[in-house]
């Protein structure tokens, strides 16, 4: 498999990655990728691949994808009800047990997300059995609020009107969430898009904590303010879009010249020196790509380091969200500015 000739001993060796996860053992886990032990106690590989492509890829084309991204040696893998990539990524979990790629299901970690149309208490459990079905599996191993947000209830996008959108009722929707883990359906439930304010909202009624908050993350927004935050509570931070969402029109990172420049000393690509940095931050990143070659590429993190030098450069870079959200912010909606809706972590 890609990545074969990584040398564990140091990763696990690594302080910068180790001072950072609280509550938290990191060990190498299977195809050489280390593992960080959640509060729930079950381990997450900390490097996954991300399903989600506009526009929605074929079934085929995204079961491939998977399969491709398994014989490189990713065994994590982030869904969700909104990428409608659920369905293939069941297909491709079956063909994978069939191929003999993998020899149990357990060998995998699963992630998928409530979307926004369902966060309300009663509609919890009946969208996760949906999640379930589409993904021909008995649990997920992650389940996630997608955004802390509800839509109405037919709204299956992020295309709303402002009378479409309300407040998040995080009380009651966790407790759904909580339920969901008690029965089974999800070995460890979490968040996304959760800033310190709506986590301490979280917190204050949770009688199980989340055990991930999955938020954008790169060296263009390196959410040092959340991640210390998440690290002071124990909550694990997965990054999304960790190399700046060009797929989206966002070429923040990758032509980033200061990362150009690094990548060009260190004779790694601009890609690789984005995922090492924010493995050293000890968050678990979720890149995507359906190119084979990319996926071996963004796979091979984990024999080097950055120098701290280039560490205190990368840390210098100007801030700037990019996932801004401008779908759920209305002038006269319950959300009415960005800063409102990211409670001013911007």
């Amino acid at each position: 498999m890609g990545g074969g000739t990584m040398n564990g001993g140091d990763v696990h060796a690594n302080t910068n990655t180790e001072a950072s996860l609280k509550r938290s053992e990191v060990v190498i886990g299977r195809c050489g990728v280390p593992e960080v032990t959640l509060n729930s106690g079950h381990k997450m590989p900390m490097l996954a691949t991300g399903t989600a492509s506009f526009p929605f890829p074929p079934i085929e084309d995204l079961k491939k994808a998977i399969l491709d991204a398994m014989e490189v040696g990713y065994r994590h893998f982030d869904s969700a009800a909104l990428y409608q990539s659920e369905e293939g990524l069941g297909v491709a979990v079956a063909a994978a047990l069939e191929k003999g790629l993998i020899k149990s299901r357990d060998e995998l970690f699963i992630t998928t997300k409530l979307w926004c149309n369902n966060t309300q208490p009663d509609r919890v459990l009946p969208a996760i059995q949906e999640s379930l079905r589409k993904l021909k599996l008995d649990y997920v191993d992650l389940y996630l609020i997608h955004f802390p947000v509800r839509l109405k209830e037919d709204i299956l996008d992020m295309t709303c009107k402002k009378d479409e959108i309300f407040p998040l009722d995080i009380k009651s929707v966790w407790e759904a969430m909580e339920e969901v883990h008690k029965l089974g359906l999800a070995k460890s439930i979490g968040v996304s898009n959760f800033t310190c304010k709506k986590l301490t909202d979280l917190l204050a009624h949770a009688k199980i904590p989340p055990a991930v908050n999955q938020v954008e993350m790169h060296p263009v927004w390196q959410q040092k303010k959340l991640r210390d935050f998440c690290k002071e509570k124990g909550i694990h931070v997965s990054a999304y879009s960790p190399l700046g969402a060009k797929e989206w029109g966002f070429d923040v990172v990758l032509g980033n010249e200061l990362l150009n420049e690094i990548a060009q000393a260190k004779g790694k690509s601009v890609a690789q020196i984005a995922l090492r940095w924010g493995h050293e931050q000890g968050v678990t990143l979720i890149p995507k790509s359906f190119n084979k070659g990319r996926l071996k590429q963004n796979f091979e993190i984990f024999d080097w380091q950055l120098t701290e030098e280039e560490l205190q450069k990368i840390a210098s870079i100007p801030q700037k969200r990019i996932a801004t959200i401008p779908e759920f912010v209305f002038p006269d909606g319950p959300f009415k500015t960005f800063e409102e809706f990211w409670d001013g972590e911007m």
